[in-house]
C-alpha cells in the first residue's frame, strides 16, 4: 500500500461497535486509510449532509459497513446515495459473519483486512 488514502465509513448507527471496531484495528495496525467520522445521534439537517458531502467529495472512496440495519438507515442511504452522486468508488463489507444483508447495487466483500487493503490500493 503506497499512499495513505482518505475513505468514508457509511454504517448504520446501530452497527456503532463495527464502526468502532474498524477504527480501533486501524489505529493498531499499519492502516491504509484515514479513518472519517460523521456519525449523529441526533436528526440530520441539511448543515449535516453538506459537512457529509464535503467529507465524501475529499475522500477517495467510501466503505459501507453492511448489516441488517442497513435496510432501515436512513442516514446510510443518504451517505451511499451522495458518494455515488459525486462519483466515489463505494464498496460494502459485512459487520458480522453471521448477516449478509444485500444492498442493492452494492458489492460487498467480507471483513478482513487483506479485502480491505487491496480495496484501497484500487482507488
Amino acid at each position: 500500500m503506497a499512499d495513505k488514502k482518505t475513505v468514508f465509513v457509511a454504517f448504520a448507527i446501530e452497527d456503532e461497535r463495527c464502526r468502532d471496531f474498524l477504527k480501533a484495528q486501524s489505529l493498531i495496525t499499519r492502516s491504509p486509510f484515514e479513518y472519517i467520522d460523521m456519525s449523529v445521534k441526533e436528526p440530520y439537517d441539511e448543515g449535516w449532509k453538506d459537512r457529509v458531502r464535503t467529507r465524501i467529495r475529499r475522500s477517495d472512496g467510501v466503505l459501507v459497513l453492511v448489516s441488517n440495519n442497513s435496510l432501515t438507515s436512513s442516514g446510510q442511504k443518504w451517505e451511499i446515495k451522495c458518494a455515488r452522486e459525486e462519483g466515489k468508488p463505494v464498496r460494502g463489507m459485512w459487520c458480522y459473519k453471521d448477516d449478509r444483508t444485500n444492498i442493492e447495487g452494492l458489492k460487498t466483500m467480507v471483513w478482513t483486512w487483506d479485502n480491505v487493503g487491496n480495496w484501497i490500493d484500487i482507488l
